[in-house]
């Protein structure tokens, strides 16, 4: 139940300050809005959806604190798309595949382990699992007709560096693990390695090693792009996107993925049982080199300056449309909240820090 007192003023800030875009991704913006997504960004002809999207809710959220429910506003059990949180997921994974042994060693170059699955050029063999999971890897080619230029140059909200180039623009490469770039086909090229990995659809890996033993509900999705799908040992499975920058990608609750943050908080264990190996969670929250508000697929908060009133120690999944997966070690506390507008965020995050003290 929530504690009105205290989470009152900052739960109906975040509901009156939904993020711009329309709730149904097929209209266009009304006044005052902006189109909905990202991929109208891309310069043409890849700025277009290419896998199924849905109509979304109005802004959601829950609290956990000391592993409780101390609040929740808005249509929580609602799965609804979290766009690049699913870049998180991709983590988990590579963590799941890390403790039963299919992937012993980050620093060996992904061909080595995956012959098949896109990394055999000279420019690309170099590349490690470490440089897909900090976005250092300088991948170069196409994922099912995206070529990885598309999101060269690209500017996300959170990373305090200024834009290079026009979006798109064909930067030169750098060697792998040279250069860090938020690219969404080169996380799309992690997720082909681990389908190859495990051999088995990443949506039921998912399900069994942690959404399951979490006590998540069975209505969440994670959805290839159309026509996304490979042959591996004979099977026909589908590689899905690590967000919905083209369509697709995770659709999931926030109570379902609150229990991911609380995952996260925990070290990787639940109830007793170690879920994801600690090390490999807590590796997950160290600084890249070449980017220290960026670890392994989760954004952080050097020094306190990023996001302002979060703890030094906090860490981060983020997803465009204003979707936000706060961990706070500081506070015991893990704080989901979706369709939140971006410009509201630094507010938003005042009042939940004052809220989260209050209850401490």
């Amino acid at each position: 139940m929530m504690n009105d007192s205290v989470w009152s003023a900052c739960s109906a800030f975040a509901l009156a300050h939904e993020t711009p875009w329309p709730r149904d991704p097929m209209q266009p913006p009304g006044p005052g809005q902006q189109p909905w997504g990202v991929h109208h960004t891309d310069p043409p002809p890849f700025n277009r959806l290419r896998g199924p999207v849905q109509p979304r809710s109005g802004v959601s959220g829950v609290v956990l604190q000391r592993g409780k429910r101390v609040a929740a506003w808005g249509q929580t059990a609602q799965p609804e798309l979290t766009f690049s949180v699913a870049k998180t997921y991709l983590a988990l994974l590579a963590g799941v595949a890390h403790g039963q042994g299919l992937l012993p060693d980050v620093e060996e170059p992904v061909c080595a382990r995956v012959p098949e699955a896109g990394f055999d050029s000279p420019h690309n063999q170099t590349v490690t699992w470490r440089h897909l999971l900090e976005q250092t890897s300088e991948w170069e080619g196409e994922y099912f007709g995206l070529p990885d230029q598309v999101d060269r140059w690209r500017k996300v909200s959170h990373d305090p560096r200024p834009s290079g180039g026009p979006k798109g623009g064909a930067r030169p490469l750098q060697a792998p693990g040279s250069y860090w770039e938020y690219n969404d086909v080169r996380i799309n090229m992690l997720s082909l390695a681990l389908l190859h990995l495990f051999k088995q659809p990443l949506a039921e890996v998912l399900q069994q090693s942690l959404m399951q033993p979490l006590g998540a509900g069975n209505r969440w999705r994670w959805t290839a792009y159309d026509g996304a799908w490979v042959e591996i040992d004979g099977q026909r499975l589908p590689t899905v996107p690590g967000g919905t920058h083209w369509g697709g990608g995770v659709s999931i609750s926030s109570d379902d993925q609150a229990l991911l943050g609380q995952l996260l908080l925990n070290d990787g264990a639940w109830h007793g049982k170690q879920l994801l190996p600690a090390q490999w969670v807590q590796r997950m929250r160290k600084p890249c080199a070449l980017a220290d508000f960026y670890g392994w697929l989760l954004w952080l908060n050097p020094a306190g300056r990023v996001f302002e009133g979060a703890s030094a120690d906090s860490s981060f999944m983020l997803g465009a449309g204003g979707h936000i997966t706060w961990i706070e070690p500081a506070l015991d506390a893990v704080v989901v909240v979706r369709w939140l507008d971006n410009e509201a965020t630094p507010e938003f995050m005042r009042l939940a820090s004052d809220a989260l003290a209050a209850g401490r």
